[in-house]
């Protein structure tokens, strides 16, 4: 029911008939008492179906509660080919092909956000044609990996799910390559800095290539979506369900350069892959990745600046999440034992994707050159 029509309901009649009625009497003397008890009654009238109204936010955000899109066969071929382990009682997915034969090399592949292992699907097949062993994982709350809710999500324990999964495929002893992006930029900050500190259970870091990850907070522009849900406390659980595919990609488009965008399958198979599992519902928790390279800046920014671990950034220029040249400089400035690749200045923020071929020779010249 609209506030006008709350005017002209039998309750509000009658109550504008009874305030007219007692006016009549007392009209010389007591005209204004009775306009202001009137006008109480009215902005109590407002108030309730203000009241009314908010109420009915949640409700209308459960009703948006839309089920997730289907699998496309690109999508589905991705998901067939994987593997689940389990993680403190949570699946864990992940995908492994043995490629070169001869070859002792692994590498590990760590995938960024909001997104899952399915970024590295464009370089996939070339990397298995260098590596005896690649292996992407989707973190907790991400992909096809369970997405438990009232979950307190850290990089912590996505570290320790890479620990388990090295672990669960007999490789404790391999020592290991990673390629991460993004968001599996500080979770491999971490292993780096259980390996170096040598702490129990620790992955043998080979090589370490990071791409595109915030890992500077003082440089770090997080999208105002990415903002809004960390911070908005008890609202974040009624604007996770509101978010909905036209509203995810307009906000994904922007970190894509212009000549790189990706198609709208491609669009929907990353939203495809965050809300199975309900995964939209758990993003303001994970989003507090933000505050935790806040708070953790000397640990990971000093594994990274101290490590005697061979290091390479390959970089999008066009990123405006780590903007150029802000971003890069400061790389440069304090990691002065690693390599560097600029991409096309038409890469942004996810250089695997928008110049795969680009990406795969800047990595290879990296690890071929040790």
């Amino acid at each position: 029911m609209s506030l006008n029509s709350t005017y002209f309901s039998p309750s509000a009649k009658t109550t504008d008939t009874h305030c007219d009625k007692a006016q009549e009497p007392r009209m010389s003397d007591d005209s204004p008492q009775n306009e202001s008890e009137c006008g109480s009654a009215r902005r109590v009238s407002r108030e309730w179906w203000l009241h009314v109204g908010l109420l009915c936010i949640p409700l209308l955000a459960v009703y948006l509660h839309i089920p997730p899109p289907q699998l496309s066969p690109a999508l589905n071929t991705w998901h067939s080919s994987g593997h689940f382990f389990t993680f403190r009682g949570n699946n864990i997915f992940y995908k492994e092909s043995v490629g070169v034969v001869g070859s002792s090399d692994v590498l590990l592949l760590l995938h960024g956000f909001p997104t899952s292992s399915y970024d590295w699907c464009k370089i996939w097949d070339s990397l298995t044609q260098r590596f005896n062993r690649v292996i992407a994982l989707d973190f907790l709350g991400f992909g096809f990996s369970d997405k438990p809710r009232m979950h307190r999500y850290s990089i912590f324990e996505q570290a320790s799910v890479v620990e388990a999964l090295v672990a669960h495929l007999g490789l404790s002893e391999q020592r290991i390559n990673i390629l991460s992006h993004d968001y599996g930029d500080t979770v491999a900050l971490e292993l780096l800095y259980r390996n170096d500190h040598n702490r129990s259970g620790h992955i043998t870091i080979n090589s370490l290539c990071l791409s595109n990850g915030g890992i500077f907070p003082e440089t770090h522009y997080p999208r105002f979506v990415q903002k809004v849900l960390k911070d908005s406390g008890l609202i974040s659980p009624v604007l996770t369900r509101l978010i909905n595919f036209q509203l995810f990609s307009r906000g994904i488009r922007d970190v894509f350069g212009p000549y790189t965008q990706p198609t709208e399958a491609e669009f929907w198979d990353m939203w495809t892959g965050i809300r199975f599992n309900d995964g939209n519902l758990v993003m303001d928790s994970i989003l507090q990745y933000i505050n935790q390279r806040l708070k953790h800046r000397e640990r990971w920014v000093g594994a990274l600046t101290s490590t005697s671990t061979p290091l390479h950034m390959i970089y999008g220029p066009l990123d405006p999440v780590n903007p150029h040249p802000e971003f890069i400089q400061l790389y440069q400035k304090l990691v002065q034992r690693s390599t560097v690749s600029v991409l096309d200045e038409h890469v942004s923020h996810y250089p695997q994707l928008e110049d795969p071929t680009g990406f795969f020779n800047a990595y290879l010249s990296f690890i071929n050159s040790f």
